[in-house]
C-alpha cells in the first residue's frame, strides 16, 4: 500500500448500470487498513456488483474508487497485484491435488517454482489441509475446498482481500474454522471486505457493517450501533404459571406494552435502565407470586436490524 494510507479501500458515488436496471446507484464505502467490512443487503441490493468493480472486474459507470492507494480504471493492473478474491464457489482444479493447485497458481504469478513450492506448503499447513495435500481435489469435502481456495488468494501475501459470501453452503463446523482463519488474517494485517447472507456471521467478524438495498446505501455503524438503532435491549421471561399475572407485574415497571407469546409462555419487555429495570421486574414477579423458568436480557439481533431497515429476512 502507498505509504500514509489510512484507507485500504475507498469508494465515492460508485454506478453501475445494465440497460435501465441500476445495479448501483451512488454507493460509498472506506475501508480501515487492517479491518473487517461486512457488506450486507438483500439478494440483488449490489452487494457482487460492488466486490467485482473494486477488484477491477467490472468499470464502474459512474465516481471512483481506490484500492490499496490505488484507481481501479486507471491503475487497475497496480490493484489486481493487490488483492485477493474469493468469490461464492471455489476456484480451484479438481483435477488436480491441493498442492498442485498452489504450486501451479504460484508460478502463474511468477513467485519462481522453488518459492511457489514453500509458499504451498506453508499455505497447507496454515490452513490443515496437509494430511490431504497430495489428494485429488475431488476428494475434498466443501469446507476443504474453501480453505483451500482462501489459501489461494493468499499466495503473494495481498493486502486487501474480497471475501463474495465464502461459507455459503458450509457446515456450521467448517464456517466456523473459516471465520478463526480470517480474523487471524485481519490480526496481521489484512484487509478484508466480506459480502454474505449469514447475519451472525458479520456479527463475528465485521469491524464495520454497511447495509446496502436496490444498489444504494442504507444504513451503516458497528453490530452494536445498528443494533441499537432497532430498539433497547429487553427482558424476556419465560413464565412455568400464571401468564396474566406476569403480564399484570411487568407492566408496572416499564411505560411500553409487554410483548407476549402464549404458546412460548414469554414476555418481553423494554427496559431504559437494565440494572434498576431488572430489579424491579425480578421484585415484581416475586411479588405476584409469578414462578418463572428462564430470566434473561437480550438484545436486537443483525436479523432484527436487516428486517427492519429492508423489510425483508436475509436470504437463506
Amino acid at each position: 500500500m502507498r505509504a500514509g494510507a489510512d484507507l485500504a479501500i475507498e469508494a465515492e458515488g460508485l454506478r453501475k448500470r445494465y440497460g435501465k436496471h441500476d445495479a448501483l446507484g451512488g454507493v460509498d464505502l472506506s475501508v480501515r487498513a487492517g479491518t473487517v467490512l461486512g457488506l450486507l443487503g438483500p439478494n440483488g441490493a449490489g452487494k457482487t456488483t460492488t466486490v467485482r468493480v473494486l477488484a477491477t472486474l467490472l468499470r464502474p459507470d459512474g465516481g471512483t474508487a481506490r484500492v490499496a492507494g490505488f484507481d481501479v480504471v486507471s491503475e487497475a493492473k497496480q490493484v489486481q497485484r493487490r488483492i485477493g478474491l474469493a468469490g461464492q464457489y471455489a476456484a480451484v482444479d479438481e483435477l488436480l491435488t491441493g498442492r498442485q493447485n498452489l504450486v501451479l497458481l504460484g508460478t502463474l504469478l511468477h513467485l519462481g517454482r522453488k518459492a511457489a513450492k514453500a509458499r504451498a506448503g506453508e499455505l497447507l499447513e496454515r490452513f490443515g489441509l496437509s494430511a490431504a495435500a497430495d489428494r485429488s481435489v475431488q476428494t475434498y469435502s466443501g469446507g476443504m475446498r474453501r480453505r483451500l481456495d482462501l489459501a489461494t488468494c493468499l499466495l503473494a501475501r495481498p493486502p486487501v482481500l474480497f471475501l463474495d459470501e465464502p461459507t455459503t453452503g458450509l457446515d456450521p463446523a467448517s464456517r466456523m474454522t473459516l471465520w478463526t482463519l480470517v480474523r487471524e488474517l485481519v490480526d496481521e494485517g489484512v484487509t478484508v471486505l466480506l459480502t454474505t447472507q449469514y447475519l451472525e456471521e458479520a456479527d463475528f467478524l465485521a469491524d464495520h457493517i454497511v447495509v446496502i438495498d436496490t444498489g444504494r446505501v442504507i444504513a451503516e455503524g458497528t453490530a452494536d450501533e445498528l443494533k441499537r438503532k432497532v430498539g433497547q435491549e429487553r427482558l424476556e421471561v419465560s413464565v412455568t404459571g400464571g401468564l396474566a399475572e406476569a403480564v399484570a407485574a411487568l407492566s408496572r415497571v416499564t411505560a411500553s406494552a409487554p410483548v407476549v407469546d402464549e404458546r412460548k409462555r414469554s414476555i418481553a419487555i423494554e427496559l431504559h435502565d437494565n440494572a434498576t429495570g431488572i430489579a424491579a421486574a425480578a421484585t415484581a414477579l416475586r411479588e405476584a407470586g409469578v414462578e418463572f423458568s428462564d430470566f434473561a436480557l437480550r438484545r436486537p439481533t443483525l436479523d432484527e436490524v436487516f428486517l427492519d431497515l429492508t423489510g425483508s429476512a436475509p436470504a437463506e
